[in-house]
């Protein structure tokens, strides 16, 4: 089973592609040339590529194994990508706080989501009136809340204190939260809401209904903080050389860290996660059988 994140690990903004190695194809004028898909629209103007190799291998590797996006989006904004590989079974959005089964919220996923999260944290409206006191419009350009979990700004980075986000940390970390900066986005997220619960809830029901065996390798990749969790919980993890991760230098044991950055790194990616695919055995089979390969 592959647990993979989606956004600057699989697909990528026009700036993000370009960023370190650049893929062989080019954007131009938001076009697509023949190495370079995109995968997302809003509002009819191109938003999230891959490159083409990418593209195909993402397609391949969803013909031979279980692969399960999984997204700090909101249930509406991973709707609107058109993502290699699909149909899923399974998806994880909200940052592990949905789960999509055949593309609708799974309704007893999410209460036992709300209930960790009231029993263990501040509510939503205590931190949203906390936060919007210590904003400015100098600096914040939007602020969001996502699916009624968590809420987010996006910010002016130039203009933004520099003492906002660890004094803002320290506040969230007394009540339950936490609190992760990917680039001009600010999370603040409750302690209970991460993907690596939902990540855990998909495996067991894929055990149950006989897709998997209960010793099945887990395998996830992911840039940012956010992604943590979820990595040092993998049998085997995987990053790109960009992102929120590798600006803290993140390590845990065995992890794949790609040669390339930007949209590149994604082809890596795949490729590595390949290597753990038993392609004898199709993934929808009963009898699927682990591979065990050190990274």
């Amino acid at each position: 089973m592959i647990a993979t994140d989606l956004d600057r690990t699989m697909i990528y903004s026009a700036g993000a592609m370009r960023e370190g190695r650049r893929p062989a194809g080019m954007l131009r004028e938001g076009r697509k040339d023949v190495d370079v898909e995109c995968v997302e629209y809003l509002d009819g103007e191109p938003l999230s590529f891959m490159t083409a190799e990418a593209a195909r291998l993402l397609r391949a590797l969803a013909a031979e194994t279980v692969v399960v996006p999984t997204t700090t989006r909101t249930i509406e904004q991973f709707r609107r990508i058109d993502l290699p590989g699909g149909p899923w079974r399974y998806a994880i959005t909200s940052n592990g706080g949905n789960i999509l089964v055949d593309g609708e919220p799974d309704a007893a996923w999410r209460e036992r989501v709300d209930a960790d999260a009231a029993s263990t944290g501040a509510p939503l409206p205590e931190v949203l009136a906390e936060m919007h006191s210590r904003c400015d419009p100098s600096w914040v350009l939007k602020e969001r809340t996502a699916d009624d979990l968590f809420c987010y700004l996006v910010v002016q980075l130039d203009a933004m204190p520099a003492t906002f986000v660890p004094e803002w940390s320290e506040w969230c970390a007394e009540r339950g939260w936490g609190v992760s900066q990917q680039g001009r986005k600010v999370y603040s997220m409750p302690e209970a809401v991460c993907k690596s619960k939902a990540v855990a809830e998909v495996k067991r029901r894929l055990v149950a209904d006989g897709v998997i065996r209960s010793n099945e390798l887990v395998v996830a990749a992911g840039d940012g903080a956010l992604d943590a969790e979820m990595l040092l919980a993998a049998d085997r993890a995987a990053r790109p050389r960009h992102g929120e991760l590798e600006s803290l230098g993140w390590q845990r044991d065995g992890l794949f860290v790609t040669h390339s950055s930007g949209g590149a790194a994604a082809e890596e990616l795949l490729r590595w996660m390949a290597e753990h695919v038993d392609r004898a055995v199709p993934a929808t089979h009963a009898s699927y059988l682990p591979v065990d390969r050190t990274v």
